[in-house]
């Protein structure tokens, strides 16, 4: 009876939990954007790189050497996180923020990165072996029109040369390689080892860098450490705990999807904050998008609905008939799994 119970409980806890993180994940992975511009207007890209990821990788370090976590990690394991954390942390927001450095808008930047939930539904069949239905597609297509109109409505709002607009495509590229790396690898890990391999090496290349081109130094004013402690707490730390997180729970589809929103409040906190424009064109992306991911979303609990009833019709039929005494029900041996009753 306490099982019986117990399912829809943890049923409705995860009906509440998963959109709160998936709202969280959006506005953490929003702020990345508006904070990178302030934080790299008058100090240079590679350190403030840096020291967003030293207190975050050592801190990551402390908290999994006291869990006792790394004593279940294997070697395949750490060496499947350092590459996917070489797409997912360095080259992601490395190209980020020369975007941003160089005078792309913050909306921009994130509205081409937005474009990657196509990309990967788009090779989620080939590569991944799943299945998107057709509503996914066509909520993915109004989301990705949507997209289109808020850059549009933003394109030639800053003085960046041309060629500086493949910066936020190669870090669209960086996130889709590290997503496809980890839903393909055979070695899964916790989420707490997973956000300590890619911070750390992204702490050890960046250093790298830095050191070579003499701007590992960083300034003594407060609000660079200010800038610097939220970006490692929100953008990165939350947002990317909160994107593995989210990806082992509604699949990469629906997560893709949610990226379609970081667009439009990019855009919106662009414009409150640096004055980046925003017009009726804008926002008519923005409904768009929402109206796509809304699509993506609706399309993916009938789809999880259909699961549970196809799943319960197989728990619930009667057993084979034994073939020795013609209509009779063979019996279940008492050592047959609870599931198969």
């Amino acid at each position: 009876m306490s099982k019986q119970i117990g399912i829809p409980v943890v049923r409705a806890i995860r009906a509440v939990i998963v959109p709160l993180a998936a709202i969280g994940f959006v506005l953490a992975w929003s702020s990345g954007f508006i904070v990178a511009k302030i934080g790299t207007e008058d100090v240079p890209v590679l350190t403030v790189l840096l020291w967003r990821f030293v207190p975050l990788a050592v801190g990551l370090a402390i908290v999994l050497l006291l869990s006792g976590q790394w004593r279940n990690a294997t070697r395949a394991q750490a060496r499947s996180q350092l590459v996917i954390g070489l797409f997912a942390q360095f080259g992601y927001v490395v190209f980020v923020y020369a975007s941003v450095a160089v005078g792309i808008s913050t909306g921009t930047t994130a509205l081409i990165d937005a474009v990657q939930p196509l990309v990967i539904a788009a090779l989620a069949g080939p590569l991944l072996h799943v299945r998107v239905p057709g509503a996914q597609w066509l909520g993915l297509g109004i989301g990705a029109v949507g997209v289109f109109l808020i850059v549009q409505s933003q394109f030639g709002a800053s003085d960046a040369p041309p060629i500086a607009y493949a910066l936020p495509a190669l870090a669209m590229v960086s996130l889709i390689t590290a997503t496809i790396l980890e839903r393909r690898s055979v070695h899964r890990s916790p989420v707490l080892l997973t956000l300590t391999v890619h911070a750390t090496a992204t702490m050890v290349l960046l250093a790298v860098l830095a050191l070579a081109t003499g701007e590992a130094v960083p300034p003594g004013d407060a609000t660079f450490w200010l800038t610097t402690l939220f970006l490692a707490l929100v953008p990165t730390l939350s947002a990317y705990g909160l994107y593995w997180w989210l990806l082992r729970r509604i699949g990469v589809t629906v997560l893709n999807a949610l990226l379609f929103l970081v667009a439009p409040t990019t855009a919106v906190a662009g414009a409150l904050l640096f004055r980046e424009p925003f017009t009726l064109l804008t926002a008519g992306g923005f409904l768009l998008s929402a109206a796509g991911v809304a699509l993506v979303l609706a399309s993916d609990a009938r789809g999880r609905v259909g699961a549970r009833r196809v799943s319960a019709r197989r728990l619930s039929a009667p057993p084979a008939a034994d073939p020795a005494d013609g209509a009779s029900p063979r019996p279940v041996p008492d050592s047959a799994p609870q599931g198969a009753r």
